[in-house]
């Protein structure tokens, strides 16, 4: 096997931890990139340096709300960042983490994901991307925004995905021929969901009773409710249930 030296920019978050362990796992060389190790994305400090001598970016970084607006442009400014300071270091390719549906979004967070993906692909260095399901993980945030012994959570279905699975589908990706022509990728979980039940899973190990709401205050609740944001065809799916995922854990 060659070894090929990434660099991960997002590194010490929920996805990132898990893209430098595949990586270490199977013996490349990992420079992981986050302001905890001196590199930020946004202001461009340490980039340069973090990016000397690397051949593979995996943007896996992420804006901590849902707010569209500043979402955008953390993502605009990153990708503009990593392209920039990319094409310098000489960085044969770029692979990021987005996600299911992004091409249909017309507002909220999945919008800024969209436009995350164009800045990033009108740059100078190739991009590769990886649309991924919403994450087993995502759930406890989801509670984690509502302290309290009643959370509140919309009833739509989703096809949640591990993180793991995730990170060993970006190294693949990262890793694998050029495909020219070859549709966008997509992971998800094994089978269909529905997101307030999977937290009333989570709910009862935490004490919080789940109450499903139709979720009409989210943006594109009508699109997430006929199952636009659900994988295609093609999306290969893998890994736990979120059942067998949260068994897992204790």
């Amino acid at each position: 096997m060659s070894v090929t030296t990434f660099a991960v920019a997002g590194a010490t978050g929920r996805l990132g931890r898990h893209v430098v362990e595949v990586l270490t796992e199977r013996g490349h060389r990992v420079v992981p990139m986050s302001r905890a190790t001196g590199v930020d994305v946004i202001t461009g400090e340490g980039l340069a340096g973090a990016l000397a001598g690397v051949e593979v970016v995996i943007d896996v970084a992420s804006w901590h709300a849902s707010d569209e607006d500043a979402a955008t442009e953390f993502f605009r400014t990153s990708a503009g960042n990593l392209q920039e300071e990319g094409r310098k270091a000489g960085v044969a390719r770029i692979v990021l983490a987005s996600i299911i549906g992004v091409d249909k979004a017309t507002a909220g967070f999945l919008a800024a994901k969209r436009v995350h993906e164009e800045c990033l692909l009108s740059g100078p260095v190739p991009v590769r991307i990886l649309r991924a399901a919403q994450f087993h993980e995502f759930v406890g945030q989801l509670l984690d925004w509502q302290p309290g012994e009643v959370a509140y959570v919309p009833a739509l279905p989703s096809q949640l995905v591990a993180c793991r699975v995730v990170a060993e589908e970006l190294v693949d990706l990262a890793t694998a021929p050029a495909s020219a022509g070859a549709p966008i990728p997509e992971v998800a979980g094994p089978r269909r969901e529905i997101l307030a039940e999977a937290a009333r899973l989570l709910g009862a190990r935490r004490g919080v009773k789940v109450v499903g709401v139709d979720g009409s205050a989210m943006p594109d609740a009508e699109l997430a409710a006929g199952g636009a944001f659900l994988p295609g065809p093609h999306a290969r799916l893998a890994g736990p249930s979120f059942r067998e995922w949260l068994e897992a854990q204790s």
